[in-house]
């Protein structure tokens, strides 16, 4: 059996904070405003990861209001995510995903986020992608002020057999 799912996260930049993308720090002007390190690529990927499992979503874990996950790493969050994941008989496939940003170019980290995307997921680095677009000028991110990120991931079921994990 196997499940799809998509990601989808946008955060607003902030100045003085350090820009976190797929677990890689990014020299930038700016960062990610959030309550974690705001690693917007990672929280789409760990949405589309739980939501692939049919698993709560990121809040449900990591609840903004919670002042004692305040400043947490993505990484940390994206490894709980993992480890849900395959408690629920659920093995990655792949991921793919998009950056939406002016600025910074994508082009010259790509190879460092893959590698550490594929590291935090247990799986080769030719099973992720990350892609960068711009908005074009349009819309918050257009004008520098927020950075999203969307997600895709494929799960494949750890037992195999028709309907291997449907409970009633």
């Amino acid at each position: 059996m196997k499940r799809v799912g998509i990601g989808y996260d946008i955060h607003r930049t902030a100045k003085g904070r350090r820009l976190m993308l797929g677990g890689v720090e990014i020299p930038h002007t700016a960062g990610l405003a959030g309550h974690s390190d705001a690693d917007v690529l990672l929280h789409a990927v760990i949405d589309a990861l739980l939501g692939a499992a049919a698993l709560p979503d990121i809040g449900h874990y990591f609840p903004p209001s919670d002042p004692e996950i305040e400043g947490i790493s993505s990484s940390v969050m994206l490894a709980k995510a993992v480890s849900e994941v395959q408690k629920a008989g659920w093995e990655i496939a792949n991921v793919d995903t998009v950056l939406v940003a002016e600025a910074p170019k994508i082009s010259p980290h790509r190879a460092a986020i893959r590698a550490r995307v594929a590291r935090l997921l247990h799986i080769p680095v030719d099973c992720v992608q990350v892609k960068g677009k711009t908005n074009e000028g349009l819309d918050a991110i257009g004008e520098g002020k927020a950075m999203a990120a969307h997600a895709v991931v494929l799960l494949m079921s750890k037992v195999q057999g028709p309907m291997s994990n449907v409970t009633e």
